[in-house]
């Protein structure tokens, strides 16, 4: 199966294309074998609809290290099957329960049904500086890629970021 194959032609239009930045982030996601098979199976258990949820862990001077990730509902009920809208009360949640542990919220993931795993202008509007975003793109039901990306300085764009799978 390709990606390219569930490509819509908006992915190639120059509003898509001016959200993404060709400078690679410096920093990394690390992020262990069983936390990244959770988004998968997520995004496959989510589709056709959009999944959302939280990334756990610390933000380090190498990167973005991920010790849990944390579904969150997805709040668009119109446009669900191509956005998403992170529950707030969710998010409220979840801070709470972390404060003292030494983690916190660094992130958000979600997922693209039947499209590839890059940012959209939607994404760009929502995000946050400092934070990560993995994107993880769900074809016909199946996980088949997982992107990562964080806002450049300037906010304008996205930057990719390597992710690097730990044991």
């Amino acid at each position: 199966m390709t990606i390219s194959k569930f490509a819509p032609e908006r992915f190639r239009s120059p509003a898509y294309l001016n959200v993404i930045d060709d400078a690679a982030a410096s920093e990394k996601l690390f992020i262990n074998s069983t936390c990244l098979q959770n988004l998968k199976h997520e995004g496959k258990m989510g589709f056709p609809l959009e999944i959302c949820g939280l990334l756990i862990g610390v933000l380090e001077n190498d990167g973005w290290h991920v010790s849990g990730v944390r579904p969150v509902a997805n709040l668009n009920s119109d446009r669900a099957a191509d956005r998403f809208q992170l529950d707030p009360a969710g998010y409220q949640r979840i801070d709470r329960e972390l404060r003292d542990s030494g983690d916190e919220i660094i992130g958000v993931y979600h997922s693209h049904p039947d499209c590839p795993a890059k940012p959209s202008p939607t994404d760009l509007n929502s995000a946050w500086e400092g934070f990560i975003y993995p994107i993880i793109s769900v074809c016909d039901g199946v996980a088949v890629d997982v992107r990562c990306w964080t806002v450049n300085a300037s906010g304008e764009a996205f930057m990719p970021v390597d992710i690097v799978e730990t044991a």
